[in-house]
């Protein structure tokens, strides 16, 4: 007991020179001020792409720059035509028609298959393929939009990391939105675009909705249908619909343990396309494997598509094919620009909450509640 007011006053003489020694009592915690950075970014150049983004080029600018083959006037000009404002549409509709004259001089292939097959690195390892021949490839990729946010990740750049690298390709994706067949709302007007600044090979990557596919069918020259062995889809493969637009079936990821189920596969295909009618075009849809992560087999694909294009242009259902695709998307833009009018108009707009809401609580039923819309909307264009 007698040590314990030593130990008392050794502990306050301790608590004392501590004191001292940190007076502020910093916690653990604490970071001390390191060297401060200096602005990674230059503010002239800084305001120098700000002033640039700002200023909006005028549409014979940008035909003037997409004929030269400038990828970022292409890039813009797409954007502008995805646009879904009614005061770009004059703008945008004078960048299509400036460029009509030299477009429809590319090759287009659509290419489509489920989720998991591995489209993204097909296009790249065939893309590459491409460009190693010479061509100029550009990819418009449809991104699935989510039905609860309308968000799209856009992420197909970052997949094809080889391709977006090189000169001779243009990847540009694009997000579905509320489109149906799995290609974009202006997917059409952007292949115009493409051919114009030089582009002699489109290739369109849809969101692999299964048999919706339609849309991308009425756009394009080609159509490839991807599948993968053993993953239990042959027979939803069979069925009607998707494999009869097909006019090639190109099963994916044929290597490792996996090349023995893509021959058994590529063998039931090539049965299954037997019991289909006869195309129009006169070709037989072809059946053959490839790996896009060996990159293998590519270019027997691209053989495949050149027999294609030689029989359509020696038949004359090349052109046949185009000129009914045309007046397809014509009926098809009239729509679209209705729907897009209808919904921007002022009083449509203030219209169309009141019923919804009226809807809603059952006060009115809503076929009534459309016609009333529609009444109101075509009295007002008299």
């Amino acid at each position: 007991m007698w040590l314990l007011p030593f130990f008392q006053k050794s502990r306050t003489f301790t608590k004392s020179i501590l004191v001292l020694k940190n007076p502020e009592k910093k916690s653990a915690l604490s970071e001390v001020n390191g060297i401060n950075q200096p602005n990674s970014v230059s503010d002239a150049v800084a305001r120098q792409i700000q002033n640039f983004r700002r200023k909006q080029p005028s549409a014979a600018e940008l035909v003037s720059n997409i004929l030269k083959g400038d990828k970022t006037a292409l890039s813009r000009a797409i954007t502008l035509i995805e646009s879904t404002n009614v005061d770009h549409l004059a703008k945008a509709n004078e960048v299509i028609q400036g460029c009509l004259p030299h477009a429809n001089k590319s090759v287009r292939i659509g290419i489509t298959g489920v989720p998991g097959v591995g489209k993204s690195t097909f296009i790249e390892a065939f893309g590459k393929h491409l460009t190693s021949l010479g061509k100029k490839v550009a990819v418009l990729a449809v991104d699935p939009s989510s039905s609860i946010s309308h968000g799209s990740i856009l992420g197909d750049k970052t997949r094809m990391e080889e391709l977006v690298k090189d000169e001779n390709a243009f990847i540009r994706p694009s997000a579905s939105g509320d489109s149906l067949g799995g290609v974009a709302r202006k997917t059409r007007e952007a292949i115009i675009l493409c051919e114009a600044c030089g582009f002699d090979t489109i290739i369109i990557e849809t969101v692999g909705v299964g048999q919706s596919e339609t849309a991308v069918h009425s756009m394009v020259d080609f159509f490839l249908l991807l599948k993968i062995a053993g993953a239990g889809d042959e027979l939803q493969g069979i069925k009607r619909g998707i494999m009869e637009m097909a006019d090639a079936i190109v099963i994916n990821k044929a290597d490792g343990d996996n090349i023995a189920k893509a021959k058994l596969a590529k063998t039931e295909f090539n049965r299954a396309l037997h019991l289909f009618p006869a195309k129009n075009s006169g070709w037989t849809p072809k059946v053959t494997t490839c790996s896009a992560f060996e990159k293998t087999g590519i270019d027997n694909v691209w053989s495949i598509i050149t027999d294609y294009f030689q029989l359509v242009k020696e038949n004359d259902y090349f052109d046949y094919k185009r000129k009914e695709q045309n007046q397809f998307w014509m009926m098809e833009t009239i729509n679209e620009q209705l729907k897009t009018h209808f919904y921007n108009h002022p009083e449509i707009i203030t219209l169309l909450e009141q019923n919804k809401k009226a809807v809603q609580n059952n006060e009115v039923s809503p076929f009534a509640a459309a016609q009333l819309l529609l009444n109101q909307y075509f009295n007002n264009r008299k």
